[in-house]
């Protein structure tokens, strides 16, 4: 691809988006690992700090990347679109650590069916988004375009089921549970895990944009 002859020799922006993504799965699996085992404080704390340690190894990357921005006088995409794209995947990460550190702050009490259940969909959907984002670096394929392409879809329909998990364990949750508080708890819970796919749809938006722009 001749993109990949105009890169700055001291990094790739591809391989750093490839990064980051990798980084976003892995705190998607610890956080789905800390609900699995979230009756054990020590796996609990344990899977906290996985969490943490990859939101934190995203953020580096997303900072290498904003400063190859400013020392690069031509980028494989547009400049913007680099820009947005990496900050939008570091919400991802952001927003898993969110859901972490809410449920120890809140000091939720036991997960639920629905934490599961969107927990499942956010996995899915993060693991989508590495996998779109490792076809970026050869989108002048026409083949590779629509397998990617192909794959927001599916992201695009994970936010879609996530939602609708969402909106059941809103109404269930205020018709079921007499805790106030608990109320309040899940309801933070929830809306956090639900914004985790939207992200990843307005990440799979950004990268049809640069497939439909250079492809």
């Amino acid at each position: 691809m001749i993109f990949g002859k105009l890169l700055p020799r001291e990094g790739n922006f591809f391989e750093l988006f490839n990064q980051h993504a990798n980084h976003i799965v892995v705190a998607a699996h610890a956080f789905a690992n800390l609900v699995k085992h979230y009756n054990d404080t020590t796996l609990r704390d344990k899977y906290n700090q996985e969490v943490d340690a990859a939101e934190s190894a995203a953020d580096t990357v997303t900072r290498e990347v904003n400063r190859l921005l400013h020392k690069t006088f031509i980028t494989p995409i547009d400049r913007e679109q680099i820009h947005t794209l990496i900050n939008t995947m570091d919400d991802v990460a952001d927003l898993m650590q969110d859901a972490a550190e809410t449920m120890a702050l809140y000091d939720v009490r036991s997960m639920t069916e629905e934490i599961v259940r969107l927990t499942d969909l956010c996995v899915k959907s993060c693991e989508r988004l590495k996998s779109a984002v490792s076809l970026l670096d050869d989108i002048g394929s026409a083949k590779t375009a629509e397998a990617a392409l192909k794959t927001c879809e599916e992201i695009d329909q994970l936010e879609t089921d996530a939602d609708r998990v969402m909106r059941a364990a809103m109404s269930k949750l205020f018709r079921e549970e007499p805790d106030v508080r608990e109320v309040i708890k899940l309801k933070a819970i929830y809306e956090l895990l639900e914004t985790v796919t939207d992200k990843c749809e307005d990440v799979a938006k950004l990268i049809e944009g640069v497939i439909l722009e250079n492809s």
